[in-house]
């Protein structure tokens, strides 16, 4: 830290084995000590604390300098370490070739090219490469919006959780009103895809390696498949479905071997599952089903331009996908085209159908919802759609950013009722949670942010669900208690 009224004390946290690459920097200049952290080369979070006197500001930052310092930070040079990989998925996008356009309900410009899209039955969700998250009702009014630390590669559900995997190679889980990193992906995995099952992470990359981490944030095993650029993965208990240059590929769940290798019309695009099968959007202008149980090609979706999104309804019975040239498409089962529409504003790179309605996310940015039923397209096919609504902002739209330390938390004295109160305990060399309220089981550790772990310190939380990998989940507010 160099002398004067005004410093600047620079930090690096690199492993070797990729686990970690990021830096730490804090700046003290009179009463304001300005903290500044996030993904070797980039920007990173500011945070920016006034304090009464210099003395309380120079503690406070010697402080926060020797905790990062413990946890393994040392000085460093900013600018001499490279910076994480990150490819942004470049997408060109043609106007459409369809007579008609679809009958769009109303779409919300996010104000960047967004990939990331869930809709559950109360809330739509679309994440952007501004790192914005915004959620909407089905309506289109918007509700919320979680600002994250980098763009947002996609968003993922699991049961009621809802998480953010970003360029900066974190997971964030968005359940509750406060977002929080809940896995940290290793330096040199260069993010195309992710997804969640009973709380074990599978990430898919631009070399064709498959990771999965456990809920714990811990590597669990890797795999690199025949082809790279993997732009898909699912999960189920039975297999992790990996699509890449060269196909899809199944592997056992706990990494023991590969089931099943299938080659595809073209590289894997995009990916979705249903119970039995697994629906591969290739480059080659299809989408190709796959059984689950041996990778056999069970039906071909053919489309006019290659397939940059797919999705199905309920069971499979209808399969929607969309392409490169703006177009949105609807087969049957058996891969009988039974419509094709333009979405009016660009190529849709991920999408979602639920009760009837279509959710696209499109190159310009845009979330579009689109009116799937029988009657909306037959008319749409004649030319006869509805005047999309436009949806804006509200002016005090609430907006929640990551705690990135014990003291960003509410604090209360005592559980309310009907609250849980957990515990960080140290254990066989890290810091661990677990549950101290009675009624659970007190061996099980508690998924929770690593940011805010504190030795000894207890929190409150809202709810507590079980996982299948034997740990609780974390539902609802988080709470320091003092």
């Amino acid at each position: 830290m160099s002398s004067g009224s005004a410093s600047t004390t620079y930090l690096e946290l690199s492993q070797e084995d990729g686990a970690a690459h990021k830096f730490y920097e804090v700046a003290v200049d009179g009463l304001v000590v300005t903290v500044r952290y996030g993904r070797i080369g980039a920007a990173g979070q500011i945070q920016t604390t006034t304090f009464p006197t210099a003395d309380k500001a120079r503690a406070a930052a010697a402080k926060k300098v020797g905790e990062k310092v413990r946890k393994g930070y040392a000085p460093a040079v900013a600018g001499q370490r490279p910076p994480r990989a990150v490819t942004r998925r470049q997408v060109a996008s043609a106007p459409s070739t369809a007579r008609s356009v679809a009958p769009v309900l109303w779409r919300f410009r996010t104000g960047s090219s967004a990939f990331g899209i869930h809709v559950d039955d109360d809330r739509c969700w679309v994440g952007n490469q501004a790192g914005d998250v915004f959620t909407l009702d089905h309506d289109g009014g918007v509700l919320a919006r979680f600002s994250l630390p980098d763009g947002v590669k996609c968003l993922v559900a699991d049961d009621f959780w809802i998480y953010a995997g970003c360029d900066d190679g974190r997971v964030y889980d968005l359940s509750s009103k406060l977002p929080f990193a809940a896995y940290d992906v290793a330096a040199d995995v260069d993010i195309f895809w992710l997804d969640i099952h009973e709380g074990v992470l599978n990430v898919s990359d631009r070399e064709g390696r498959l990771t999965v981490i456990d809920h714990e944030d811990e590597h669990q095993w890797a795999r690199r498949s025949q082809g790279e650029h993997g732009w898909m993965v699912r999960a189920d208990d039975r297999a992790v479905y990996h699509g890449h240059q060269s196909g899809v590929s199944a592997y056992a769940p706990d990494g023991t071997g590969e089931l099943w290798h299938t080659p595809t019309r073209g590289g894997v695009l995009f990916g979705w599952q249903e119970q039995d099968a697994v629906f591969a959007g290739t480059a080659h202008r299809v989408v190709q089903r796959l059984s689950k149980a041996t990778g056999t090609v069970e039906a071909t979706y053919s489309c006019d331009s290659a397939v940059y999104s797919c999705a199905t309804s309920p069971g499979g019975r209808f399969v929607f996908a969309g392409d490169a040239s703006s177009s949105v498409y609807c087969f049957d089962r058996d891969g009988t085209r039974l419509w094709k529409l333009g979405t009016g504003g660009g190529s849709a790179l991920s999408m979602q159908y639920r009760d009837e309605r279509l959710y696209l996310v499109t190159t310009d940015g845009s979330l579009v919802c689109v009116d799937a039923s029988e009657a909306a397209i037959a008319a749409a096919q004649q030319g006869t759609v509805p005047v999309a609504r436009d949806v804006k902002l509200a002016a005090a739209l609430p907006t929640y950013e990551p705690a990135t330390a014990v003291t960003a938390l509410a604090s209360v004295s005592q559980a309310p009722a009907g609250a849980i109160v957990v515990e960080c305990v140290q254990t066989t060399g890290r810091l661990r949670v677990h549950v101290v309220s009675e009624g659970y089981d007190q061996s099980w550790n508690v998924q929770f942010p690593r940011t805010i772990r504190e030795p000894g310190a207890r929190y409150v939380v809202d709810a507590l669900h079980p996982a299948a990998g034997g740990f609780y989940r974390v539902r609802g507010d988080i709470r320091r208690l003092l």
